[in-house]
């Protein structure tokens, strides 16, 4: 299986499957000299780890990371861990596998998942909670990320989930310091109360939900991006694009952008003390695949999850009709675990153009 790996100066290289014994990912191409701890990438896998509410699933993962390589400290360093510039390895054991709430399914396919695709491509499949192709993946995914967010000076990065099902939170009642106090990472606080009562609903149906995600980084350097074939846009839509059950991406107004004439699209300047001060960002902090300065606004839907308690008809590996019913344990919403997951891809992806900026005009 090829392609596990992404970015181009900085690269992240995953392994690992869902119930296997271990996950993880090879960074290669941080920079030597930044401060880097284990705590410090385990308080964003804490975020993403399952089991933390009952709006996600029950698997108990400890996700504890551990560093393996690229770290080095002694009292030359002041007793700090810092980057060596050589490759970082870090891994996750997995401790809470139940793969025999699959053994009823390896013959069959799960409408929704990439059961078939696998099979087609590679004539193998671990069929234990859906193996490589399983969100467990994302968590080698966050962090890298927190790794990355070290590397560009002053960034910020944030996420917010926006949207479940047809409910959109109420912009006028954003406030990102309500994303840490509910389980849903929603920065509407009234939407944050909806959203209990209605994955409940959701939930006890054996059913499950899609969402919108939002992530927004700010103090990003004007510059970063290539105008052609390294746009700073495409390759943040490439990331997105493969978080788990993400089915579409949009940068600043997005598709919102087709409803608009040009004088309302295309965002004003004045004179600013620091370069030109934009007046709106209709375009989401990227203009020609480059990034003008302002936050980086994208966007995306996650599907609702596949596997589900009702029965849906499937074919066997056998090309015989069946039923199938998922059993196991899974997130009645994936969009919810997605935002940390989407915090970390574009924390790898502007380190990776802040690499490459650095590296062709210094």
């Amino acid at each position: 299986m090829s392609h596990n790996t992404f970015g181009h100066l900085f690269r992240v290289t995953t392994f690992g499957e869902s119930h296997g014994v271990a996950l993880g990912c090879v960074v290669d191409g941080c920079p030597p000299g930044l401060p880097l701890e284990a705590a410090e990438i385990q308080a964003e896998l804490d975020r993403r780890k399952p089991g933390q509410s009952r709006f996600t699933t029950q698997r108990r993962e400890p996700d504890a990371v551990k560093i393996l390589s690229g770290v080095f400290g002694d009292d030359r360093t002041g007793g700090r861990q810092l980057t060596t510039g050589t490759p970082i390895a870090l891994v996750i054991e997995n401790t809470d596998q139940r793969s025999k709430d699959y053994s009823e399914i390896r013959d069959s396919y799960r409408p929704g998942h990439a059961d078939y695709t696998y099979e087609a491509k590679y004539g193998i499949r671990d069929y234990r909670g859906g193996g490589r192709s399983s969100a467990r993946e994302t968590a080698a995914r966050v962090a890298a990320g927190a790794i990355a967010r070290k590397v560009v000076p002053g960034i910020t990065i944030r996420a917010a989930l926006v949207q479940m099902g047809p409910h959109a939170i109420d912009r006028a009642r954003w406030d990102w310091e309500e994303v840490a106090r509910n389980p849903f990472f929603c920065p509407d606080p009234q939407a944050a109360k909806l959203y209990e009562t209605y994955l409940d609903g959701i939930r006890k149906d054996g059913s499950s939900i899609g969402a919108v995600i939002e992530v927004v980084a700010e103090g990003v350097p004007p510059g970063l991006g290539a105008p052609l074939y390294g746009k700073l846009d495409a390759d943040l839509a490439a990331a997105m694009m493969s978080i788990n059950a993400v089915k579409g991406v949009e940068i600043g107004d997005g598709f919102a952008s087709a409803a608009l004439r040009g004088e309302d699209n295309a965002d004003e300047m004045r004179a600013g003390n620091a370069g030109p001060a934009f007046l709106a960002n209709h375009a989401g902090g990227i203009l020609g695949g480059l990034s003008t300065g302002q936050p980086i606004v994208c966007r995306f839907a996650v599907k609702p999850t596949s596997s589900i308690l009702t029965p849906r008809r499937t074919v066997t590996r056998e090309g015989r009709d069946a039923e199938i019913v998922t059993k196991g344990r899974h997130d009645p919403c994936v969009g919810i675990r997605a935002v940390p997951v989407a915090e970390a891809m574009m924390a790898c992806v502007l380190a990776d153009h802040y690499l490459r900026h650095r590296g062709q005009v210094g």
